[in-house]
C-alpha cells in the first residue's frame, strides 16, 4: 500500500491568537450594510486587487466588524458593496480549532482525485439570509493568495472551514453557493430568503 501523499508546503497558522486579532480588527472597524442576491455586485467577478495599503486595511477591519454583526464565519468584499478580490474568515473546523485571516487575490487550488472527498452538508450565505441548501463540497481546501500586507500565503481548511475557504473564493469570482444548486433547490432557497427576515441590515436591491 503506498504512502499517503503529504502536502510539505508552508501554510499559515492562522489560530494562533485568532480571537484576539479578530477583535482589533472589528473594534477598529465600521459595520457596513450586506448586499444580497440580485445585487450587480454579487454576480461578476471581482478586480485583483493591486495596492495593499492603509485603505486596504481599513477595509479588512470593516469587513470583519460586518462579519460579526451578521454572525457571519465568512465575507467577501463585493458582499459589501466594494469591488476588491478580497475575504476575511472567522471560522471553526470541524474538530473545533478556531480559524483567523484574510486572504487576497485568491485561487483555490484542484485537488487530486484521492484528495477529492465530498462533503454533503447545509450551506448558507449572508447574501442570500435565511436561506438554507445542503450543497456537496470537497471536505479539504486549499487557497493561495496573499495577505493584507502583499506577501504570498497558503491556506488550508477541513471539513466546516474548507466549505468556507471555497464559498468566499466563489464570490469573489461572481458565483453564490445558489448558483451551484439544482433550478429546483435554487428556486426553495430564494423562496426560504423571500420569506424570512434578515438578522442584519441589508442594502436593497435596485429596480
Amino acid at each position: 500500500m503506498a504512502e499517503q501523499e503529504t502536502d510539505e508546503r508552508e501554510f499559515i497558522d492562522d489560530t494562533q491568537d485568532a480571537g484576539e486579532r479578530e477583535q482589533a480588527h472589528r473594534e477598529r472597524g465600521t459595520v457596513r450594510p450586506i448586499t444580497v442576491v440580485g445585487h450587480p455586485m454579487l454576480h461578476r467577478e471581482c478586480r485583483d486587487v493591486t495596492e495593499f495599503d492603509e485603505k486596504l486595511a481599513a477595509l479588512v477591519d470593516d469587513m470583519f466588524a460586518s462579519q460579526r454583526a451578521a454572525e457571519g464565519v465568512g465575507l467577501a468584499a463585493n458582499q459589501i458593496g466594494v469591488d476588491l478580490k478580497v475575504f476575511v474568515y472567522d471560522c471553526e473546523d470541524d474538530e473545533g480549532v478556531r480559524h483567523v485571516g484574510v486572504v487576497c487575490n485568491p485561487v483555490l487550488e484542484e485537488l487530486p482525485a484521492e484528495r477529492r472527498v465530498l462533503d454533503d452538508n447545509n450551506e448558507g450565505c449572508l447574501s442570500v439570509p435565511t436561506a438554507y441548501a445542503e450543497l456537496a463540497r470537497p471536505d479539504y481546501a486549499v487557497v493561495r493568495g496573499q495577505d493584507a500586507e502583499g506577501r504570498p500565503i497558503l491556506v488550508r481548511g477541513t471539513g466546516y472551514f474548507a466549505r468556507c475557504l471555497q464559498h468566499e473564493t466563489d464570490h469573489l469570482y461572481g458565483r453564490l453557493y445558489i448558483d451551484r444548486l439544482s433550478k429546483r433547490d435554487r428556486k426553495n432557497a430564494l423562496k426560504m430568503m423571500a420569506e424570512g427576515t434578515p438578522r442584519y441590515e441589508t442594502v436593497p436591491n435596485e429596480d
